[in-house]
């Protein structure tokens, strides 16, 4: 493979601090798995009697929007127009899904299903620790009436919109109608409706000819049939993602290694992390595929768009929870986190 070790031309943190403004008023469309965050914070001096297991006394319990929900917030944090289009059970942790959406002012279209239940995942924390996760869920595919609802939603609500996000974690919300619609929008309007997935593995076969697709390293190697470990497994790795699934970019998060970014099959930059510490990497992914759509929207490319929602995931790793990041976060970070030495890992013409 041929390489060429020239830096790309790249705007510094200065510029791209006063780019943040350009994401506020950017609207998106988000498709996907909503779920409610459940939190139980306390602390944990003794072992049961019971089991060779902490006692935790919680002294602390909140509810936050999890999933596409949390890629919402972090749109909305960062002064974008997110809309939601989504399903949840027609039981009490849907209708506080519900409640949380309408307190953070985001526009949203849940569809009900009277025998599903909601995704509520219930993580107990000590001392800024994650100890366990309990999660209740039912990932059975939507069909029926309730298909036939989201299907109907989604064409009337994507018309209005020129970014839309698949944020897929496998509960059912995604599947190949769904997708459909979404490639049949984006032919009826010539190809001008940009479509970002935030992918599962068990339904790599549903994102053909996407816009961009966001995968960690471990979803990238499992999707790819290749191990994405170290330059050339990441390399490999994508370059079989885009012959497989024909996407016109990709993005491969690294956790601590930041990023690989893909503008073409030919064309790779490796972003390194920013982070100084990390206390919890809950809902990272959400934050970088929110900042990814809310600049592509506004116009910037995906090498400046990365950047920047690279020092967004760096802020938000070193917080515990399921957080997001503001305006003033963001430009906080751009000009107090280190500046990433962004390398160019692959250049073909």
């Amino acid at each position: 493979m041929a390489e060429s070790p020239a830096p790309p031309p790249l705007p510094d943190t200065q510029a791209l601090a006063a780019a943040v403004d350009r994401l506020a008023g950017v609207p998106v469309l988000v498709v996907g798995d909503v779920m409610l965050d459940h939190y139980l914070s306390g602390d944990a001096e003794r072992i049961s009697p019971e089991a060779p297991v902490p006692v935790v006394q919680v002294t602390g319990e909140r509810h936050m929007l999890g999933g596409a929900g949390n890629v919402v917030r972090n749109i909305a944090a960062l002064g974008g127009r997110p809309e939601l289009v989504s399903v949840v059970g027609a039981d009490g942790p849907g209708r506080a899904i519900q409640d949380l959406l309408g307190r953070e002012g985001v526009s949203c279209h849940l569809v009900a299903e009277k025998n599903r239940k909601t995704t509520i995942k219930t993580r107990v924390i000590v001392r800024n620790q994650q100890m366990v996760r309990v999660d209740r869920e039912d990932t059975a595919p939507l069909t029926g009436q309730s298909l036939a609802a989201l299907e109907s939603i989604l064409r009337e609500v994507a018309a209005g919109h020129g970014i839309v996000v698949v944020s897929d974690y496998g509960k059912g919300v995604v599947s190949e109608s769904v997708m459909r619609v979404l490639r049949s929008l984006k032919e009826e309007r010539g190809g001008g409706l940009t479509v970002l997935v935030d992918p599962k593995v068990v339904n790599t076969g549903l994102y053909t000819g996407v816009d961009l697709l966001t995968p960690n390293a471990k979803e990238a190697g499992e999707m790819a049939g290749i191990p994405a470990k170290g330059r050339e497994g990441v390399i490999r790795a994508g370059l079989a993602i885009f012959k497989r699934l024909r996407c016109a970019q990709l993005c491969v998060t690294l956790g601590p290694e930041g990023m690989a970014v893909f503008t073409r099959p030919g064309s790779v930059l490796h972003v390194p992390t920013v982070a100084r510490q990390v206390f919890d990497v809950t809902g990272a992914g959400d934050t970088v595929m929110a900042v990814l759509a809310l600049a592509l929207g506004a116009g910037m490319a995906l090498p400046e768009a990365s950047i920047l929602a690279n020092y967004a995931a760096g802020y938000v790793v070193g917080q515990v929870g399921t957080a997001t990041v503001g305006p003033r976060e963001l430009r906080e970070a751009l000009t107090t986190l280190r500046q990433p030495d962004v390398e160019r890992w692959l250049e073909i013409q």
